[in-house]
Order: C-alpha cells, then sequence, then structure tokens
C-alpha cells in the first residue's frame, strides 16, 4: 500500500498579498509615496490644531455675529447650547477631528448646509482660476526666459527685466484694480464682475474668468521668468555638456531648448511647488475684487462670521493640495532626470 506524506504547501508562489506589500517595498517612488503621506499626517493637524486656536482667540463667536449686537443674553445662551459653542475647547476640537477622520467635515454654523457640499459648490470654481493662471504664467515665462537667455543683455533680456521688476513691485490687487480700470471700463474688453459657470458656456466662462486669471499669473510670470533666465544663462556658461554639444557642432537652439532649458525646469517645478501656497491665498483677494464664488471668497465670509467649521474644511483642503503638489513636484524630478532614484543611497 502506497502511503501519502501531508506536508506544508509549497512556498514557491507567496500570496498575493505578501506579493503586493513586497512590491510596495520594493519600489523607491512607492516608499517615497508612503513616507511622504504619513509625515502629511501631523502636518495636517498641526494645521487644524492652530487654525481652530486662532479662531477661539478671535473676540466674539458665531452666536454673537448671527444674532447681532441687539440679541439678548438670553438667546446668545440657547444659539451658544445650540452650536455647542458652549462645551470647551478641546472638546469642540476633539469632535470636529473625529468627525473629520470618519469623512464628515460637519455642517456650517451659519447655515447648517454640509461642508462638503459648500466645498463642492466653491471649489470648481477656485480650481478653474488657479489653473488658468498656472496655465497662462507657464505658456508665456517659458519662451520669454528662453529668448532673454538666447542673448543676455539683449533687447528682449532688458524689457523682460523691466517688466518683471513692475511686476513683482505691484501687489495683486493694485494690478487687478488697474486692470479693470483698463481692460474693462475703458476698453470694455472684458466685464468687470460676474461669472459664468463652465458647464453654462464655455466661452463667456473664458470671457468671464481671463481678467482674474491674468492678474493672478502677471506676478507668476514675473518670477518664473527671472528665476528661469538666470538658470538657463548658468547652464549654457558654466556645464561641460553645454561645451561638449558645442563642439559637436549641435544647433544653438537645440542646445538652449533640448538641453539648457530642460535641466533649468527643476528650479521652475521647486519654485511651483513652494509657490502654490502663496497662488492659493492670492485668489482669495482676486476673488473678492471680481466677485467669483469661489474657496476664497467662501473663506471671507467663513471668518466674518466665525464659522469655525467652514474654516477649518477650507483650510485643510488648501493644506491637503500643498502636500499633494510637493509630493507630485518632487516625483517629477525623477521624470525629468532618470538618474534621480528616491530610496537608493549614492554611496
Amino acid at each position: 500500500m502506497t502511503s501519502v506524506t501531508l506536508g506544508a504547501p509549497a512556498a514557491s508562489t507567496p500570496p498575493r498579498r505578501n506579493r503586493l506589500l513586497h512590491a510596495f517595498a520594493s519600489s523607491p517612488s512607492l516608499r517615497v509615496i508612503g513616507r511622504r503621506l504619513l509625515t502629511a499626517i501631523p502636518v495636517l493637524f498641526g494645521v487644524s490644531f492652530i487654525t481652530f486656536s486662532l479662531l477661539n482667540l478671535l473676540p466674539g463667536d458665531a452666536a454673537s455675529s448671527l444674532l447681532g449686537l441687539n440679541a439678548t443674553p438670553q438667546e446668545l445662551k440657547a444659539l451658544r447650547i445650540r452650536l455647542n459653542l458652549n462645551e470647551p475647547f478641546f472638546t469642540r476640537f476633539g469632535h470636529w477631528f473625529g468627525n473629520v477622520l470618519s469623512g464628515h467635515f460637519g455642517n456650517s454654523l451659519a447655515s447648517g448646509q454640509s461642508v462638503t457640499s459648500i466645498l463642492g459648490q466653491r471649489v470648481p470654481v477656485s480650481i478653474e482660476l488657479i489653473l488658468f493662471a498656472f496655465v497662462l504664467s507657464v505658456a508665456f515665462s517659458i519662451p520669454v526666459a528662453v529668448l532673454a537667455a538666447r542673448h543676455p543683455r539683449g533687447f528682449v533680456d532688458r524689457c523682460s527685466i523691466l517688466v518683471s521688476m513692475a511686476g513683482l513691485a505691484t501687489p495683486n490687487f493694485v494690478l487687478a484694480l488697474l486692470a479693470s480700470l483698463v481692460f474693462a471700463l475703458h476698453l470694455r474688453l472684458v466685464p468687470v464682475l460676474g461669472y459664468v459657470p463652465l458647464r453654462q458656456n464655455f466661452w463667456e466662462n473664458i470671457h468671464s474668468m481671463v481678467l482674474p486669471a491674468a492678474t493672478i499669473a502677471f506676478g507668476l510670470f514675473c518670477t518664473y521668468t527671472r528665476l528661469l533666465r538666470a538658470d538657463i544663462v548658468e547652464q549654457l556658461v558654466a556645464e561641460d555638456y553645454i561645451t561638449t554639444a558645442r563642439a559637436k557642432g549641435v544647433h544653438p537652439w537645440v542646445i538652449l531648448v533640448r538641453h539648457a532649458l530642460r535641466n533649468s525646469m527643476f528650479g521652475l517645478l521647486t519654485l511651483i511647488g513652494l509657490n502654490l501656497g502663496t497662488l492659493i491665498g492670492g485668489t482669495v483677494i482676486i476673488e473678492q475684487i471680481f466677485a467669483l464664488p469661489g474657496m476664497g471668497q467662501e473663506l471671507i465670509q467663513a471668518i466674518n462670521n466665525r464659522d469655525v467649521i467652514v474654516v477649518e474644511g477650507v483650510v485643510l483642503l488648501i493644506a491637503v493640495v500643498i502636500v499633494l503638489a510637493n509630493l507630485a513636484t518632487d516625483l517629477l524630478y525623477a521624470v525629468l532626470d532618470p538618474r534621480i532614484r528616491y530610496g537608493r543611497s549614492t554611496s
């Protein structure tokens, strides 16, 4: 009689779960993403706590803002109890943060509307404004920087320096008022106020967004142009690979665009990632001036109403966007330069 021995199953094929974990652990880019996301948790918590603390230090609260100066102490007390404003600071913060962890951002103290629905209405407008401004700034700054770097101290270079210095010295809100006066009131090329949703009419939407987007883009254009021009000139003068390309007879425009510009994009990407917070902050003022129903306008209204829940939701969303943008910037380095590999020692 033949005996059959039952042993442990062969270990040559690991379970699917273990294979996925091994693939994640062995990928440098994925490890970077994992580490950055873990680092983002205390950052987001700290931003939320500081914002909650600062709003709590401001005089007044949502009850006094909603009821006004003529409210009686009994009315204020009743509304504070209904809005849970009578609870201790850490209790209110812990309740809000616990709701966030469960996926619920709470309801507005002023309107009772959920913060998620408020952001769903406001965020698309701000995203469109930011993307429009970003595309305009990059689309103009790259060719101008290349032309300026082609002939340093030439006519184009001197004009770009003059425009950049003037743009950097002019605040966004002053530029917005001047642009409205010239292009809207005198030339009547674009409307001063009003917003047409993208889904309603594409061209009217572009028509209503071009002036506020150009106002934001001009400051970015000045910054990006000066940085990129200086970096390209440094590449052309100091780098050995440029000298080698010239010795091989490569056309100057090919050297400028294909080699010098590509390696100079690292500095531009870094500046874009670091400048995103300033860009979002600039939209707050611009949305107020041009009456755009975006996230910035909602943030100002919520601060005036002492609506802590809405302010926290907006600030937390902005912090998440900035963290993800900086992570995307780091990962783009490896796309521009294959020699960059995160997670490997260089010894």
